[in-house]
């Protein structure tokens, strides 16, 4: 495709984005939930058509070798199809920021100073595999009056403009034009290049995906962006854990879904602690098909372990390989997570309510836990319904972000002939 048809794509949607999007600032909560709901009504119509257009990304996907991980990401099923549909019902539920009052004020002249929600209004996603953040991107955006812009990977191009489809069938029923929700169909790089310097258009853009692609956005765009980071997330055994939460707790972490960003990557674990049970947990981990790469003290407890390097206290494996690495004290470990991790999850388990509350206070990430999984970072466990990523930075949204991350806020003043002296 020439750089000319690219560009007029990108731009003609762009624009078609920030025409609607002064329509959708207006649209009622009632509205905005009809549509939902037409839409989650049409994804379930679809199911069939939505399970053959997928299995075309998945055969395309296995030919060009795709780690099964990744083919994990991009797959849907029965059962994935219906929790999507489930978490628009779910969205609906939820109170409509847009509108909210936020804080208010009486000055002594009689200003009445409000401060409220409004839409930011054109949203730019950029996402890796995962076709669900198709809907979840698309769904958001609508409930808090916000336009998108979705540019999909070429390994999931199927499965997205299936979704993409049924969304719009679903908002052709209603009062809500289609332009609300765009996908981007070429998914070469100068799409992405185009949408990076789309401000013209673009209010904010999110990038959802690896390490690389995150750090491609922040580097190359103009837009706004609010940065969802990599998952290098850490669970720190204290000296006092209990040894079966202990184990349980780092199965669910690494196993229940390996290829996600809140899956634990490494495990930092007290000496003494390791001196006692450090076996027990390696078996554990091997047991399981995880593949360990430990410190010297580590591997010196298991000729299966492989060595770890510098790369491996920064690696996000997104499978079944988890570092491991022994440490003297509480702050060794605070001092390893602040310097290796992404801001994203982290975990002390401990029978130490001090040094629960050290941990929690010092540890510098977007979501920090006691004695429990970190594979509760996400929009639906908080409350969210569907998140459009996780922030892993400290402006204007951090942690899983749901409706009220997808707002701004503007200053309503009313007066009755006020002038300032």
């Amino acid at each position: 495709m020439s750089e000319a048809t690219v560009k007029g794509e990108v731009q003609q949607k762009g624009q078609k984005a920030k025409k609607v999007s002064a329509y959708l600032g207006s649209v009622s909560t009632a509205e905005k939930n009809e549509a939902l709901r037409l839409i989650a009504a049409q994804l379930i119509t679809d199911k069939e058509y939505l399970l053959i257009e997928n299995k075309k990304d998945l055969h395309e996907g296995k030919e060009a070798g795709l780690t099964a991980e990744v083919l994990d990401r991009i797959m849907l099923n029965e059962e994935r199809i219906n929790g999507i549909a489930d978490a628009i019902n779910l969205l609906i539920e939820l109170d409509d920021p847009v509108g909210e009052t936020i804080e208010s004020i009486t000055k002594e002249n009689g200003l009445f100073i409000q401060k409220k929600r409004v839409p930011i209004g054109v949203i730019g996603m950029i996402y890796e595999a995962r076709p669900n953040v198709t809907v979840d991107a698309a769904t958001l955006s609508l409930k808090t009056g916000n336009a998108s812009i979705l540019r999909g990977s070429s390994s999931a191009k199927y499965s997205n403009q299936a979704l993409i489809d049924s969304i719009h069938k679903g908002l052709a029923k209603s009062v809500i034009p289609t332009d609300a929700v765009q996908l981007i169909e070429d998914t070469s790089r100068e799409t992405a290049k185009e949408l990076f310097r789309l401000n013209e258009y673009l209010d904010v853009l999110i990038p959802r995906g690896g390490k690389k692609l995150i750090e491609t956005v922040i580097k190359e765009s103009t837009v706004p962006v609010i940065e969802t980071g990599a998952g290098n997330c850490h669970i720190y055994i204290d000296h006092i854990a209990a040894v079966p939460m202990v184990t349980t707790i780092v199965l669910n972490a690494k196993l229940q879904r390996p290829s996600v960003c809140n899956a634990v990557e490494t495990i930092l674990v007290h000496r003494q602690w390791f001196e006692e049970n450090g076996l027990q947990l390696l078996e554990t981990l091997e047991n399981n098909h995880v593949e360990v790469y430990g410190d010297l003290t580590v591997q010196a407890l298991s000729n299966k372990v492989k060595i770890a390097t510098e790369e491996s206290w920064t690696k996000e494996y997104l499978g079944l390989g988890i570092s491991v690495k022994v440490v003297e004290t509480l702050d060794e470990a605070i001092a390893h997570i602040n310097h290796y991790g992404t801001g994203h999850s982290e975990s002390i388990l401990t029978s130490n309510a001090q040094h629960a509350e050290v941990f929690l206070n010092k540890v510098d990430a977007a979501a920090v836990y006691h004695n429990a999984s970190t594979r509760f970072t996400d929009g639906s466990e908080f409350g969210y319904g569907a998140e459009i990523g996780i922030s892993t930075q400290k402006l204007h949204a951090r942690g899983p972000m749901g409706l009220q991350a997808l707002t701004s806020s503007k200053f309503v003043i009313q007066g009755t002939g006020q002038i300032r002296e």
